[in-house]
């Protein structure tokens, strides 16, 4: 019996290898393998260039791309002209492959790298290897992950594996090769001077990291998969530091708080209720932000998600605690900040480091295939806004009409945000019509809608919503514009004297 080692990750590879020569196994190796399994591994081992009888060429690009090794691992021992053949050009058969493959994610992922770099670390023999002996499976086993070495290394010293346990394997393999080359699609797509919008084709591989205890409803089955090309960073690969296992729901939520406080560069904290802030402030003192956050709805932040774009104080700790939450998310914690909120038995603490990879589009599954879009990540400078009214806001307007602006974004359509001081104060999310969601916002805001400013996602098709606007006190408003009905919209808000900016751009949230 024969068996092919050909790694880039030395991991256990020695301790295989010594348990396949105990077993019975010839070993053949490539160059750096072959490096280190007869200098620190001490093992008989031969290369692959004795056995082809030609050396590696191109300075190690062709090695294992040779009719003696894939001859020796395709043949189908069950058809006797191919062992006849295999016996007429003195070929021996190989039975096990064991390949991993060059870190192509590894290199693209570190800064300044270039094309050249990225080109040398596709892997072309290895997962040709991979590919020929999970084609081959009932009579080949092929290891790519180094954590399946000890178990199969116990079943090849008893009495072999069975051919279930070779075809799962098998599927292993070309899943590795199927994420690898995904991974290099993706990395020619984007590098890509004549590539230009959405791609025509999207490749996407996804990893399971997690099971879930469920969905969003215990029927639902649940789980958490990332891209093969994911870095780091973000909501899925967060460190979770305290309290009980993440449920679907709570993913979600921690997303979109961790989303929403990610948008604003001033210390901001958000208080989500189903993927919506119900709480949103910004404040050089965090715990005041927390603060303003909290009584923007006070009432809705029971049982919510809290995100903070800052690391989280001792000071802003002890302000949360009288309230029941379900998450925290941040990028750090102040070591006294960690051990209030760990009081909590059951608070889950999650913090979270920058996105350096992962998805470059939004994904949302539809009946019969998958809708994509570019992300919403559009940078805007207010100094840019047309004034449609009359009054031009004043200094402290245009600061609230800017978060509002910002607020919407991340709130369901159709969003209305009432912000004061830097405050969200009141919301209407999610409507059939807008003026719903008007009129949810003023009755969610009360007292504090006097003196505040609004913010609409999306145009006003009716001059019936600034009315209701102003009668809730509303003295400045944000929208997109370009209504057929504009001219009645900001005739009504010039009779309420209230002052109207158009952005030119909509953020809907579907």
């Amino acid at each position: 019996m024969k068996a092919l080692l050909s790694v880039y990750d030395k991991t256990g590879i020695v301790e295989f290898a010594r348990s396949l020569a105990g077993a019975g196994f010839e070993l053949i190796s490539t160059g750096g393998t072959h490096q280190t399994l007869a200098q620190e591994g001490g093992l008989s081992v031969r290369q692959v260039s004795e056995v082809t009888g030609s050396p590696e060429i191109l300075d190690g690009r062709v090695k294992t791309l040779h009719p003696v090794v894939h001859g020796a691992i395709l043949a189908r021992r069950d058809v006797p002209g191919h062992m006849a053949e295999l016996a007429e050009h003195s070929i021996g058969l190989i039975d096990l492959v064991v390949v991993n493959l060059y870190p192509f994610q590894a290199t693209i992922s570190k800064p300044g790298v270039t094309l050249d770099d990225a080109l040398e670390n596709i892997d072309i023999g290895g997962p040709t290897m991979l590919r020929a002996a999970a084609k081959n499976f009932p009579s080949v086993t092929v290891v790519v992950d180094p954590t399946d070495y000890s178990w199969v290394a116990e079943k090849l010293a008893a009495d072999g594996l069975s051919h279930e346990e070779r075809r799962a394997l098998a599927a292993k393999a070309f899943r590795h090769v199927s994420m690898y080359d995904a991974a290099v699609t993706g990395y020619l797509d984007v590098s890509s001077e004549d590539t230009a919008g959405l791609p025509e084709t999207l490749t996407i591989s996804l990893n399971k990291t997690a099971s879930l205890r469920y969905g969003e409803n215990p029927h639902q089955e649940g789980a958490l998969y990332v891209p093969a090309d994911s870095g780091t960073g973000g909501i899925a690969h967060a460190q979770q530091l305290h309290g009980r296992e993440l449920s679907y729901n709570n993913l979600m939520d921690a997303d979109a708080a961790w989303r929403t406080v990610s948008d604003f560069a001033e210390t901001t904290v958000a208080v989500i209720k189903h993927t919506n802030p119900c709480g949103l402030a910004s404040h050089k003192d965090q715990a005041e932000a927390y603060e303003r956050a909290y009584q923007g709805d006070s009432v809705s932040a029971f049982g919510g998600i809290v995100g903070y774009n800052r690391t989280v104080t001792a000071q802003a700790a002890r302000a949360m605690d009288p309230v029941f939450y379900e998450v925290v998310v941040a990028p750090d914690y102040e070591s006294e900040a960690l051990d209030i909120l760990k009081k909590k038995r059951n608070l889950r603490i999650l913090a979270v480091g920058p996105n350096t990879g992962g998805l470059d589009y939004d994904l949302r599954p539809i009946t019969g295939g998958v809708l994509v879009q570019a992300p919403d990540a559009l940078d805007e400078d207010p100094a840019t806004w047309e004034t449609a009214t009359d009054r031009s806001p004043t200094d402290a307007e245009m600061r609230d009409l800017a978060f509002a602006w910002k607020a919407a974004k991340h709130i369901k359509s159709n969003a209305i945000v009432f912000a004061k001081d830097l405050t969200l104060v009141g919301m209407g999310a999610g409507q059939p019509n807008r003026v719903v969601s008007v009129h949810l916002a003023g009755r969610a805001a009360g007292d504090k809608a006097a003196g505040s400013v609004l913010a609409s996602d999306a145009f006003f098709p009716f001059p019936d919503n600034i009315e209701l606007a102003a009668q809730a006190g509303v003295t400045a408003i944000v929208q997109p514009g370009g209504s057929i009905r504009d001219a009645e919209v900001i005739e009504e808000a010039n009779k309420h004297k209230l002052a109207m900016v158009f952005t030119g751009v909509r953020h809907f949230r579907h």
